[in-house]
């Protein structure tokens, strides 16, 4: 049913594409993630919360229409279903079902609670689709609750000595879970525009996240002591310069890489991910009940070798036009 194809993940008994990377006529979205939600499709299909966000990214007069988790849509005879996958606000694992096959395409996804996402939902199948981002043992994260907590507590010690904390990570999907989880009787949040922008299209779908945007206008002498939320773009402009005195963390699951902080300059790293670590990925494929596991963006080639072995599935390596990189990505 499915094809892997120089656009894309391609259904070729419904004619349409999951997460496209170049321009077609159908496009079923996972989630609103650049290198999954790309322009010039003619038709889009998601989550109805990612809506918002595909409009400021992509324009407000595409042609999208949005779904439910679990509610069915047939397009050509296939059965196409959205499932939480616990990746951001809005993200989905999409089913497809045909003459009794069941393909699940997962796009990105994590296994634990952030507290704001609708939490992962494991779907059965015979054939399932699994990025590999942290596809590694090296990569086992703590729970949120504890990164939380660390967080507020570096916030508060900061907050006492008189300076800007500046939290960078996406923002979309990040950001919103930081600030979901901030203790904000310690002080007032501040918002890089990129992260307020996100926050304005949520807050259509009825989700309300602290912060002010900071403007030109914004009289930086007035923030100290505060938290500013950034994307990692921000880390080393001027604009970031002009909020000193700050200490500044970087959020991601890069930052279990020894020497990551380090390497980008930064005061805190804290391990916070969108993405399944070591061990969320191996209980997801084991839940899915699937016998045929593709595996994508990350780390294709040990993944497969490791679920040939030792959970003697079938595994495929699937190469895609982008690979994730927390750090570098903003939206």
């Amino acid at each position: 049913m499915i094809s892997f194809t120089d656009k894309g993940i391609y259904c070729e008994q419904g004619d349409f594409y999951i997460d496209p990377w170049k321009p077609v006529d159908r496009a079923l979205i996972t989630h609103a993630h650049s290198d999954h939600a790309r322009p010039g499709n003619q038709y889009y299909l998601s989550h109805h919360l990612s809506i918002p966000i595909l409009k400021i990214r992509l324009g407000a007069d595409i042609n999208v229409q949005g779904c439910e988790y679990g509610e069915t849509t047939t397009i050509n005879g296939v059965a196409i279903a959205f499932f939480p996958a616990g990746h951001i606000i809005g993200s989905a694992q999409i089913r497809l079902v045909y003459k009794g096959e069941t393909w699940v395409i997962s796009g990105d996804y994590k296994t634990t609670d952030d507290l704001v996402s609708m939490p992962y939902e494991p779907v059965k199948c015979d054939h399932f689709v699994t990025e590999s981002t942290f596809g590694l043992p090296i990569y086992n994260f703590d729970p949120v609750e504890t990164i939380y907590a660390d967080i507020n507590h570096w916030w508060a010690e900061n907050t006492a000595a008189g300076v800007n904390t500046v939290l960078l990570g996406y923002a979309l999907g990040k950001s919103q879970a930081i600030l979901n989880a901030l203790d904000t009787s310690i002080g007032k949040v501040w918002l890089h525009g990129a992260v307020a922008n996100v926050n304005d299209a949520f807050r259509t779908v009825g989700y309300n996240f602290p912060g002010e945007r900071i403007t030109v206008e914004t009289d930086r002498k007035q923030i100290t002591p505060a938290l500013i939320i950034a994307p990692p773009s921000a880390l080393g402009t001027p604009w970031l310069k002009k909020l000193t005195p700050y200490k500044v963390a970087m959020c991601s699951g890069w930052m279990a890489l020894r020497g990551a902080r380090r390497r980008y300059g930064v005061d805190r790293g804290f391990v916070l991910s969108d993405h399944c670590d070591w061990s969320q990925l191996n209980d997801a494929i084991i839940a899915t009940g699937a016998e045929n596991i593709y595996v994508t963006h990350g780390y294709e080639t040990p993944f497969v070798r490791w679920i040939k072995e030792h959970h003697g599935l079938n595994g495929y390596e699937v190469k895609t036009l982008f690979h994730d990189g927390e750090i570098e990505g903003d939206l």
